[in-house]
């Protein structure tokens, strides 16, 4: 049996406490912020591990390490407070200040390495033109997540900015990220242009929920109709693999571990669990099968996180090409 989220994200855990200060520095370098937050959040709630598990962990890794060649990411940002709620402030002082050491933060950047409610109480009280120009630069989960800090009538303001943001001049973002960096006392300047529309909107609002989905799409469709409609258009939600051709499910079940699916597939319709089984051999479909009968109560919560896991699996191997999105948001076959 494959190894679960949780189970991978608590060995990683692992793993970095059994390294010590100096080499988990130079792992959490490689990382991206969603990644060390995750990382974090698990060494902090790791209080005391058995020397045994210790031993599995820091076996397993070698085994993995010896079958696989190292793969190496240049990053220079670094998170303050993640490492702060992990280590404990004295501990993570000296780690922060060698990871950082030489290395700068851009004020939208840096938003990044916060969560949600900090970042919505930071920029609640901006104009939501500039809020959106802020939220179009993060991760669209992570800009989800913000925006459902928001109240309802701000919401519904920042998304229709959202998908009617064609660009921003260099000069205003400049303008905007000096802002930023006076707020996180960061500094460094942004390196990309923010960009707007209906697919960022789509994106953000696959991560959002389905109340406020609900919510964003209709004050939208009062502004503009047919802005609302391409908005759905190019939704893409975990029902959706109905829309999808067998042999691009086939690639899609290559990359997602089973504990995964069985999660995912606890708040599926009917018709798309027969349609994954179909796609599976006859004896991986009758497992499946048995482990979501016997599978207990979950909550909605795991269910729709596993879900938005496979979503960024599907749209990855989208993006790459490998598979073709069905449905009115994707490309049609002829």
């Amino acid at each position: 049996m494959p190894t679960s989220p949780e189970e991978g994200l608590e060995k990683s855990a692992t793993l970095l406490i059994a390294l010590g200060e100096e080499q988990a520095a130079e792992v959490l370098r490689q990382l991206g912020p969603r990644e060390v937050q995750k990382l974090g959040h698990a060494m902090a709630t790791l209080k005391s591990v058995p020397r045994v598990k210790v031993e599995a962990v820091l076996d397993e890794f070698h085994q993995i390490a010896a079958e696989h060649g190292a793969v190496h990411v240049d990053t220079d940002n670094y998170i303050r407070s993640v490492l702060t709620k992990a280590l404990g402030d004295d501990k993570a002082s000296n780690l922060i200040s060698r990871i950082l050491q030489g290395g700068e933060t851009s004020g939208i950047e840096g938003l990044k390495w916060m969560d949600a409610q900090t970042v919505a109480d930071l920029i609640k009280n901006e104009h939501p033109q500039i809020i959106a120009t802020i939220l179009v630069h993060l991760e669209h989960d992570q800009a989800s997540e913000i925006l459902n800090h928001f109240t309802e009538r701000l919401r519904n303001d920042v998304v229709l900015r959202i998908a009617t943001l064609e660009g921003i001049q260099p000069a205003a973002l400049r303008e905007l990220n000096e802002a930023m960096m006076r707020i996180l006392s960061g500094s460094a300047s942004v390196k990309h242009t923010a960009m707007g529309g209906v697919r960022t909107v789509a994106e953000i609002l696959n991560f959002i929920g389905a109340t406020n989905e609900t919510s964003v799409v209709d004050a939208i469709r009062e502004y503009d109709p047919d802005l609302a409609q391409k908005i759905l258009d190019e939704m893409f939600v975990f029902e959706n693999l109905m829309d999808i051709d067998d042999r691009s499910i086939q690639l899609i079940l290559r990359e997602i571990q089973s504990d995964s699916l069985i999660l995912a597939l606890k708040g599926a319709s009917p018709d798309l669990r027969e349609k994954i089984f179909k796609n599976m051999s006859q004896r991986a479909a009758e497992m499946l099968r048995e482990d979501l009968e016997s599978k207990g109560p979950v909550r909605l919560s795991e269910v729709e996180a596993e879900q938005k896991e496979i979503l960024k699996v599907v749209r990855r191997l989208a993006d790459e090409g490998q598979i073709v999105l069905g449905g009115a948001g994707g490309e049609q076959m002829i």
